[in-house]
């Protein structure tokens, strides 16, 4: 079925400095696209041509990602819009609806088929404004590969109509497809191994990961153990395209494969494990830690996400045995009234038991704040702050609540009418239009300003200085310093502030 023509090329939209704005230069991290490579490897696995162009590892900007794809001339080119954590889809939607624009602009006859978690939250409206000739309600692979099958046929309207969860133009009225089953053995068809068409060396991790050897921010690669959540926190959209919330594993072995792989063949020792909650099921995480123990690759740095509640202290000295030195914590607030809004259970003792058992086991934590959830006030985020500097953990990040498309925050809003972002980009942490969401005590832009405030409060606190001093030394301590005089620019805090 290959020719030299490609039969698919997947894009992994950039755009970090609408996204990041000063901070995407060098302090962010460069992931390796994960559904690019789920979706490539189950087409190629089919017999077909695939490249994926990763325009953020490349730093394209949408006019070079339209040449490429003119000259490629694939018969379907695939914009993936998934981003490297459930919230990254739709901040990514303002770099993937350029990119199709600017396609269309010199190549209108190639199809464009959106695919991500922002398009199966919002389906018909992204066919309706982004350009694309198709969208899909649903994980992607399937429906790509089928859709390439109909083109191939000739893609007449009967053909189209049996494409899975398909969502296109049909005289003149919009149509979407039954979803198919999710796909249920994930090594055999979501294996992803298509490593060899990315750009290995473009990819880094985030400063923090490496903080104390910052020099060792490349090679970096991110891989997945699990799909989907069975938890449903108001803010969360993760399990926007597979509409239930289904908990999908990997086999370990597999797992282990992979990272051996990636270190064997391109010298990577420094991991993220991309699930939303890698641990979770003790019997998978225990797998993935003896597997690398007997393959005595444990000279690793990997950082997976946890919940308070999810993380056993007997499991911790595995954990690092096996290379876990970061665990991630989703603390979200101080407030047990406002934790308990946001459907996270557990009490402030809980919190502060499990970091200090956590670090107490040599693995550092970064813990997860969020500003302006339904129930907050100034009180409560205050609250927050005073937590996150109680706990002292070796990173922290600081949000504002957003509703994300697919999130129950999301359908809340539209439900009351609350007001959301202008534009795509608004749903970034860190852009200038970022606009979340007030709360009945406090306006968006005072969310925003004391999300701002917050971090810098934090990093610029002396005690947890000392302790990355102490910990990482005094390079690490400067380069934070450095990191923390990057002021971000606000659109609704200057208005805010010019009003007062």
């Amino acid at each position: 079925m290959s020719t030299d023509r490609p039969d698919l090329v997947l894009v992994n939209p950039g755009g970090r400095e609408l996204i990041y704005q000063q901070l995407g230069g060098d302090l962010t991290a460069i992931e390796p696209p994960l559904w690019c490579r789920l979706i490539g490897g189950y087409v190629r696995d089919q017999g077909r041509k695939i490249i994926i162009i990763d325009s953020e590892a490349e730093n394209m900007g949408f006019e070079r990602v339209a040449e490429r794809i003119a000259e490629l001339n694939p018969k379907l080119v695939g914009m993936i819009v998934f981003g490297h954590q459930p919230s990254a889809s739709t901040q990514q939607m303002a770099a993937a609806g350029e990119t199709v624009r600017a396609i269309k602009a010199v190549s209108s006859d190639i199809p464009i088929i959106m695919v991500g978690g922002h398009v199966s939250a919002l389906p018909e409206r992204t066919l309706a404004e982004e350009g694309a000739d198709f969208v899909c309600k649903g994980e992607g692979p399937i429906t790509v590969n089928a859709l390439l099958d109909a083109l191939d046929a000739g893609g007449t309207d009967e053909q189209l109509s049996e494409v899975p969860a398909l969502v296109w133009m049909r005289d003149g009225a919009v149509t979407a497809n039954p979803a198919p089953p999710l796909i249920k053995d994930l090594d055999a068809d979501l294996h992803g191994n298509v490593w060899d068409l990315l750009p290995m060396e473009k990819y880094r991790a985030h400063n923090w990961q490496c903080f104390g050897e910052l020099e060792n921010r490349m090679p970096y690669a991110s891989i997945y153990t699990s799909l989907g959540c069975p938890y449903k926190c108001v803010f969360c959209c993760i399990n926007a395209p597979f509409d239930v919330n289904r908990y999908r594993m990997r086999k370990a072995e597999a797992v282990v494969e992979e990272i051996a792989h990636l270190r064997e063949t391109y010298g990577v020792k420094t991991f993220k494990m991309i699930d939303e909650m890698f641990v979770l099921n003790e019997r998978h995480v225990m797998g993935v830690c003896d597997g690398i123990i007997e393959r005595g690759i444990t000279d690793l740095n990997i950082w997976a996400y946890a919940r308070v509640d999810t993380v056993k202290p007997h499991m911790l000295e595995k954990l690092r045995k096996a290379g876990f030195q970061w665990l991630a914590l989703g603390i979200e607030s101080g407030s047990e009234h406002v934790r308990d809004g946001a459907e996270k259970a557990f009490n402030q003792q809980d919190i502060i038991d499990i970091v200090r058992q956590i670090q107490g086991a040599g693995i550092k934590v970064i813990g997860n704040y969020i500003f302006g959830l339904p129930d907050d006030d100034m009180e409560s985020m205050q609250a927050t702050l005073d937590l996150s500097l109680e706990l002292n953990c070796e990173f922290a990040n600081f949000y504002s609540a957003m509703a994300y498309p697919g999130s129950p925050l999301y359908a809340m809003a539209v439900h009351n009418d609350w007001p959301l972002p202008d534009t795509w980009a608004g749903f970034s942490q860190h852009s200038y239009d970022c606009t979340p969401l007030p709360t009945e005590k406090v306006s968006a832009a005072e969310v925003l300003r004391f999300r701002d405030n917050a971090f810098h409060t934090y990093f610029a606190d002396k005690r947890y200085l000392d302790t990355v001093t102490q910990q990482f030394g005094w390079e690490t301590r400067k380069h934070i310093e450095e990191m923390a005089e990057h002021r971000l620019k606000r659109r609704i805090v200057e208005d805010l502030e010019a009003a007062e």
